[in-house]
C-alpha cells in the first residue's frame, strides 16, 4: 500500500476539503473492498458472485451464438428424428417437380405412409397408365429423394365414396343401395 492509499489522519478540529477529502473517500472504499475480499485491479466479472450452472459466454464460438434460421431447422429436425416425416412430405409437396408434369396433372398423391405412395388418378384410363409406369415414378423418387422413401406405389382410380374409416378393415357384406 502507498502513502497516496491511506487516508490523512482527520483532527476534530480540521474539516477535510478538496483532494483530501477525495483521498479519504478512496481509501474508506478501498477498505471496505479488502474486508469483502476483492483486491484492486481483479477483473470486474470475477468479482460478481457467479450463481452455480450460469454459463457466461467469451469471446470464442458458444451453442448460444446466433444462427441462420435454415440451420436451427435442421438441427431441431435431426434432434427429434423428424427426418423421414420432413421427407415424406417433401415428397408429397414437390409432386410435380418429383414426376414431371405430364404426370403431375393426372395424378395426385394421397399418402406416404411406411414407404407406401398412395396415387389418385383422375380417370381409370390414367389409373391403368399410372399402374404400368409405377417402376418409372418410383426410380424418379429414388433418384431424387433418395432410396427407401418410397418402397411400393398403390393406384386409386378417380374417387369413389369410401365407408371404410381408418388403417384397417374387416370384410363384411359393405354398404348397400337402402339403409332400411
Amino acid at each position: 500500500m502507498s502513502a497516496d492509499d491511506e487516508a490523512p489522519e482527520a483532527t476534530p478540529s480540521v474539516e477535510l476539503t478538496g483532494p483530501d477529502l477525495v483521498r479519504a473517500a478512496l481509501a474508506q472504499a478501498r477498505a471496505a473492498a479488502r474486508a469483502k475480499g476483492l483486491t484492486p485491479g481483479q477483473p470486474a466479472t470475477s468479482r460478481r458472485r457467479s450463481r452455480p450452472g450460469i454459463e457466461r459466454s467469451g469471446s470464442g464460438p458458444d451453442a448460444r451464438d446466433p444462427v441462420r434460421f435454415g440451420a436451427a431447422i435442421s438441427r431441431l429436425v435431426a434432434e427429434r428424428g423428424w427426418e423421414d416425416t420432413t421427407t415424406a412430405a417433401g415428397v408429397l409437396a414437390n409432386w410435380d417437380r418429383l414426376v414431371g408434369p405430364e404426370i403431375g396433372d393426372h395424378c395426385r398423391p394421397s399418402s406416404l405412409i411406411e414407404g407406401e405412395l398412395v396415387l389418385v388418378a383422375e380417370s381409370s384410363a390414367w389409373a391403368t397408365q399410372l399402374r404400368l409406369l409405377t417402376r418409372t415414378i418410383q426410380a424418379r423418387i429414388r433418384d431424387q429423394v433418395g432410396d427407401g422413401v418410397v418402397t411400393s406405389i398403390v393406384v386409386h382410380g378417380p374417387a369413389q365414396p369410401d365407408w371404410r374409416k381408418g388403417p384397417r378393415r374387416v370384410q363384411g357384406r359393405g354398404p348397400r343401395d337402402t339403409y332400411g
